[in-house]
């Protein structure tokens, strides 16, 4: 199999021979990590408003983290999960392993992870299997507050791993991206040094060095961790349905922005291999305007954009993707 080939994400519950849906539980100390790179950017975002205040914010710093932000973000988007999971684009070489590094460099966790976990979510979104859906607790009050806290970012402190033979296979028969998944680390602790050394050669201090790498390190972090997040809750608890799938995926418009493009939700849900999420009037897609530049300059081909016949055909409940 080639590491561009599209591959179902959609698999059974049962059947004979069928890969286990998850592994067994992460050891503790792989656990204690994963709640370190969840708590610390979290600490940071709900301490900087009052560093903001009185001092330790420059504009070096509001640029650094809008840059690392857009670029750490992008590589999820367009990366881990246009491309990496959902194949709907292919890539050259190249583009490939950027792909997967400046993805790892969004602290989302290491890229076969990602995918086996998102694939997962499609197969069997907001129903039993779904490692985070909001609505697996009921409807009450009481469950619809656990839901959220469960779907934002709970999910991810428990110990349960999703199988990634199972799920992402052709990941697993990659070897760049193999090599890339191992080397998380490495891609974490440049997405966190390289805005701290950026703002000390500018800034020519250590004091330059210290505030880019609190506030375009770990606070851009902080604040991505809850846009992404914000997707896999929000995004299937409140607003527009104009699509037909058999979940609660929504369209949150607030939030097309700062997730460039992935809060177009309903739609990715209706038809999820297709490039552009955001496809009606003034629904900006920054992602998908990222993919067609790649397209253009020959590093992304094959791209599978909407065309009017099939938006047509999804607005009227006549067509379903499930892959």
């Amino acid at each position: 199999m080639t590491a561009s080939a599209a591959v179902p994400v959609t698999t059974p519950q049962t059947g004979e021979g069928l890969q286990p849906l998850v592994l067994p539980p992460r050891p503790t100390g792989r656990n204690v990590l994963v709640k370190l790179f969840v708590m610390m950017p979290f600490l940071a975002l709900a301490s900087a408003v009052p560093l903001a205040w009185g001092w330790g914010l420059s504009w070096i710093d509001v640029a650094l983290a809008v840059s690392f932000y857009f670029l750490t973000l992008g590589g999820t988007t367009v990366g881990y999960h246009r491309y990496f999971t959902h194949r709907a684009f292919k890539a050259r070489r190249g583009l490939r392993i950027g792909l997967a590094i400046v993805g790892s460099m969004a602290l989302q966790g290491p890229v076969i992870t990602w995918v086996a976990d998102h694939r997962r979510h499609h197969a069997f979104t907001d129903r039993e299997g779904d490692p985070h859906s909001p609505w697996l607790f009921g409807t009450t009050p009481m469950a619809i507050v656990k839901g959220f806290w469960h779907s934002h970012f709970g999910w991810m402190l428990r110990h349960e791993q999703t199988n990634p033979t199972r799920f992402a296979p052709d990941l697993l028969a990659d070897a760049d991206i193999v090599r890339v998944n191992r080397q998380f680390g490495l891609w974490t602790a440049v997405s966190l040094i390289a805005p701290a050394a950026l703002g000390g050669v500018i800034s020519w201090s250590w004091a330059g060095a210290l505030t880019a790498f609190f506030w375009a390190g770990l606070v851009r972090i902080g604040v991505m961790h809850h846009m992404v997040w914000s997707v896999n809750s929000i995004c299937h608890m409140f607003g527009s349905r104009p699509w037909t799938t058999r979940d609660r995926s929504t369209n949150f418009w607030p939030l097309a922005i700062a997730t460039m493009g992935e809060s177009w939700h309903n739609l990715h849900h209706a038809d999820p291999t297709c490039a552009r999420h955001g496809v009606g009037r003034g629904q900006l897609d920054i992602s998908a305007r990222i993919i067609a530049g790649l397209e253009k300059l020959g590093w992304a081909y094959e791209v599978r954009w909407p065309t009017p016949a099939r938006l047509a055909r999804l607005a009227a409940g006549n067509e379903r993707v499930t892959t």
